[in-house]
């Protein structure tokens, strides 16, 4: 297809998805015929509509042959295609505007139109967040959503070289840094050009909305501080994910603790998650209802979940970050040897948690999970942390999405998968196959429980990574699912009363 005709289905599909009026054809044109070079524009006739990665990908396969991209690769790619959707993409004021006027709608219209916007722009590549694999799995605990990452690209070998020849600035700071709204990217860092993001104040300070463009789950946001300063759980937090969900009441949202290994990714900027999604944890029963000295009109009780969850609901904001402020507090300076519980050791604090907010109707609730990071010789990635015969599936950091029951699972086990189910239908020796080799102590555990078949193999896969997710998050409450481990859930719960 000849370019012209790309750009024009380009234009169409920007006018079609309102990102720009048709007025703006003539203009938007020259602007991607001047990113693509080119002088010599002919109006086809007509065009087949087209989806936007098929354009898309066309138009940078005709500017990788022109020498436009400077390599042909997925980061240069994905460098120029930002750049062309940026200018196509409304401005931030234009953003903001819309979003104020359908707030005063309703504020589910107003984050509608946002979700929209950053799907329709390709800030969310729809397409790639397709890809991942997603399944359920039943527990005790309820439905425990997995997903297997493949909408994240992957560093290619020239990047990474190109990446170390460039300087080392410090702009933006981080991915979460507002900064990154229109920010042209390089080997090094993601273009945003067509990232836009929206104001909001909670608990008196500036913050921002924005999508993830991974998007884990349904309307997966992300609300960030405005001044690139480190994360920090203290009443604050609490005041700031109240205030939120009272803004928008059809979303939760939660930070992940403020502690490395049982912290999130980015630690350094200030930031919470939340979207329109209802996790098995929110779904999870209260199995132990709680009554908190002089916090009587504050419902409470310990969740049936695979870690050690405290859940407060009441009608007050003021009085449930009172009463959560409490709790951190305690729990920040409490020791138990007997459950292996220690706040520090050599002044390192170890003690902290992950609080998830929202609305149950008129009501506010917390969910407080209590986190530990300590590590031993035997555990050198954190007691409470998915331990070492469990690593073929997970390794990484139970952050706030796992806390609440998705496992994010790395890209590799796609192709895992599909070896495993060869390899068990033709009854060979995992260890012959170095992809595969760690499963095998793992797939012996439960090969003899099953009738193997060509049609429910992957099935029985897929089954026992969701049953050993659930063991990942026991092994991440601080708190055992046993007798002993609920004593010793107790004498914490009696501290707080006394204290």
């Amino acid at each position: 297809m000849e370019i012209s005709a790309l750009i024009k289905q380009l234009i169409d599909y920007a006018v079609g998805h309102e990102l720009i009026e048709d007025s703006d054809r003539v203009y938007m044109t020259n602007r991607i015929m001047e990113e693509l070079s080119e002088s010599e524009y002919n109006e086809p006739e007509s065009t087949e509509p087209a989806e936007l990665e098929e354009i898309l990908g066309a138009i940078c396969d005709y500017a990788a042959e022109k020498g436009i991209i400077p390599e042909n690769t997925t980061t240069y790619r994905d460098l120029f295609d930002t750049k062309l959707m940026g200018i196509l993409t409304p401005r931030p004021s234009e953003v903001i505007k819309r979003f104020s006027a359908n707030y005063a709608i309703s504020p589910k219209a107003a984050t509608d139109y946002y979700y929209s916007l950053s799907r329709n722009s390709d800030y969310i590549r729809t397409y790639r967040v397709k890809k991942d694999l997603k399944w359920t799995t039943e527990s005790e605990y309820g439905d425990i959503d997995i997903t297997v990452n493949l909408s994240k690209p992957e560093k290619d070998p020239k990047a990474i070289a190109a990446a170390k020849l460039l300087p080392q600035g410090g702009y933006p700071k981080c991915l979460l840094c507002r900064e990154n709204e229109g920010y042209a990217g390089s080997a090094a860092k993601p273009a945003r050009q067509n990232h836009r993001i929206i104001p909001i104040t909670i608990a008196g300070k500036q913050w921002y909305l924005q999508y993830s463009p991974y998007v884990y789950y349904n309307e997966h946001c992300i609300a960030f501080n405005g001044e690139h300063t480190p994360m920090k759980i203290d009443r604050s937090a609490f005041e700031k994910i109240l205030d939120f969900v009272e803004i928008f009441p059809h979303y939760f949202l939660g930070s992940n603790a403020d502690l490395p290994i049982v912290g999130g990714s980015i630690l350094s900027h200030d930031h919470m998650q939340g979207g329109c999604y209802s996790f098995a944890m929110e779904k999870a029963p209260v199995e132990k209802k709680i009554v908190f000295k002089g916090f009587e009109d504050i419902e409470a009780g310990i969740v049936k979940w695979p870690m050690s969850v405290i859940r407060i609901s009441g009608g007050s904001k003021e009085r449930l970050s009172e009463l959560a402020d409490k709790i951190l507090g305690v729990w920040r300076r409490y020791s138990d040897e007997s459950a292996f519980i220690f706040s520090e050791t050599d002044g390192e604090p170890h003690n902290t948690v992950t609080p998830i907010a929202r609305r149950r109707g008129e009501l506010f609730e917390l969910d407080i999970v209590l986190r530990n990071n300590i590590t031993t010789d035997e555990h050198p990635l954190g007691v409470f942390h998915p331990h070492a015969e469990l690593h073929n599936i997970k390794k990484e950091n139970i952050g706030l999405i796992e806390v609440m029951g998705l496992a994010v699972l790395p890209s590799r086990l796609k192709e895992e998968i599909g070896l495993m189910k060869e390899y068990i239908l033709g009854k060979k020796d995992f260890s012959e196959n170095e992809k595969i080799a760690k499963h095998k102590a793992w797939f012996e555990k439960f090969a003899d429980k099953y009738e193997f078949t060509e049609e429910n193999t992957e099935e029985i896969i897929k089954c026992e990574i969701g049953r050993t997710f659930v063991k990942v998050l026991e092994d991440a409450g601080v708190y055992k699912r046993d007798a002993e481990g609920a004593k010793a859930f107790e004498r914490f719960i009696e501290r707080i009363n006394l204290e």
